[in-house]
């Protein structure tokens, strides 16, 4: 005879009340990371801007019926749009994510926490429009970035040391978990509601990583984040409405996230929950490609002056990297659009060594269809250095090692130039931040008049008029 299951309603999981006591009671007190928060601001809502260049992009965009406006709603960066939060969220994440040039978490688990701002400038853009026609305080800007700290280490100190990809799910799923968290408390939400609201999103369905691989890549990559930090605001105003939780959505026999999609593994906790990824946080500054690329295609482009003439009497190129890279981005065959050039080491290294540069035009098909690259790809080889794998992993190092060496067919070869930490790297801040800052000026400069870009840059480099600015007038500033 089987024994019966227990009904009686668990006290809910650790990993619930860890989240909500960080983010209802723990107070960030860093002034690097609100600095650093600041840069990611940036960096981000410029990425957003670029992508509006495009019209992959852009066809995503707007009100789900056509024409529809909300009142007090969230505006959308760079466009006319005033959408409601969830709508809102979504194209927000979009513009961010779509051009694969946001800031970059490297660990067991990558993603790219700055995908959250979707669900957090949306929401806090609506709470301080609505808070104002009723008389009401709006949110500042320090909201925003106190949120973005928050998001930015909850996704990232869950990835340090469990692996989603390993289970084929898609990091985006921890883009769900942290904006569901920051955003129920922005809301308003009760500590309680919160754990209902993260609980909920554990026992959604969860993206797959079908679509980042061979032979399926495409652009889901592309709006996936979005997706998930937009589901993560209909989540939250759903707890609000005192939709009920899951308390073991994790642990529970059988039924759980660990039993039934972790292949019954427990996540385990390198450190507790501060402010540590977003001091440490990478920026893609000089290239819109796959963070694990990054220093190969500064090695590529290194090399272009010495081989550009050259080029015909390559015998072999030897790519030296990493086992995160060899396992993602290493890719043969033919590449049938820009997600899945964006997401191949050859390629990207392809293009250094022939251009010396590595923008998003160049994975468009106007350039895809120069016979050079391929011809450069087909004579690439990679190999692993187990050091530089380990050094991937080490919590003082995280470097993102990579090396290019050309032989000829004369016997004769370059140097193998190697790149261990990217220009985008804590590591590199000194010299990263100028460049970030070109960066966001000139991604200002492909969407608004001169006056506009220079007002909003003069807020942006100004932290502490920044941080006093509320949320909705700092958005309107980014009105087209």
């Amino acid at each position: 005879m089987s024994s019966p299951i227990s009904n009686v309603r668990p006290e809910p999981d650790r990993v619930l009340l860890d989240l909500a006591d960080y983010v209802y009671d723990y107070e960030i007190q860093s002034p690097e990371a609100f600095q650093t928060a600041r840069l990611c601001l940036m960096d981000t809502l410029g990425c957003g801007l670029l992508a509006l260049r495009y019209p992959e992009c852009t066809k995503h965009l707007g009100p789900i019926v056509p024409g529809t406006t909300v009142p007090h709603g969230a505006k959308v960066p760079g466009t006319q749009y005033q959408l409601d939060p969830v709508t809102a969220a979504f194209n927000i994440g979009c513009m961010i994510r779509w051009l694969d040039y946001n800031d970059t978490w490297l660990a067991a688990e990558w993603g790219h926490p700055s995908d959250n701002l979707g669900g957090i400038l949306a929401v806090a853009d609506y709470i301080s429009r609505t808070r104002v026609a009723e008389g009401g305080v709006p949110l500042t800007m320090r909201d925003v970035l106190t949120s973005m700290i928050k998001a930015h280490e909850i996704q990232g100190i869950i990835a340090l040391e469990n692996s989603f990809n390993r289970v084929g799910l898609d990091h985006v799923v921890l883009v769900k978990i942290a904006s569901t968290a920051v955003v129920t408390k922005l809301l308003g939400g009760s500590k309680e509601e919160m754990i209902n609201a993260v609980s909920g999103a554990w026992v959604d369905g969860h993206a797959l990583r079908t679509y980042r691989h061979a032979p399926n890549t495409g652009s889901r990559k592309s709006w996936a984040a979005g997706d998930a930090t937009s589901r993560a605001v209909r989540l939250s105003m759903m707890a609000l409405k005192g939709e009920m939780g899951y308390p073991s959505a994790l642990t529970a026999k059988t039924w759980g996230f660990y039993d039934t999609l972790f292949r019954g593994d427990e996540f385990k906790f390198q450190r507790s929950y501060d402010s540590y990824v977003m001091e440490n946080v990478l920026f893609k500054i000089s290239y819109p490609a796959e963070f694990h690329a990054q220093t190969a295609v500064e090695c590529a482009i290194r090399l272009h002056t010495e081989v550009r003439s050259r080029l015909e009497d390559i015998d072999r190129i030897v790519l030296t990297t990493h086992e995160s890279a060899i396992r993602i981005i290493d890719k043969q065959g033919p590449l049938h659009n820009p997600a899945d050039r964006d997401h191949c080491l050859q390629y990207m290294v392809a293009i250094g060594l022939i251009f010396g540069e590595l923008t998003a035009d160049h994975y468009e098909d106007t350039i895809a269809c120069d016979p050079r690259i391929d011809s450069l790809r087909a004579k690439m080889m990679t190999k692993e250095d187990e050091r530089y794998t380990r050094e991937y992993h080490e919590p003082n190092l995280r470097s993102i090692a990579n090396a290019v060496q050309i032989f000829y067919t004369d016997g004769s070869s370059t140097e193998q130039v190697e790149v261990e930490f990217p220009i985008g790297h804590k590591r590199r801040r000194a010299e990263g931040v100028p460049l970030l800052e070109q960066k966001y000026a000139a991604n200002l400069a492909t969407r608004f008049p001169r006056k506009q870009s220079q007002a909003i840059m003069e807020l942006c480099l100004n932290q502490q008029e920044l941080e006093q600015t509320p949320v909705h007038q700092f958005v309107d500033m980014f009105v087209i």
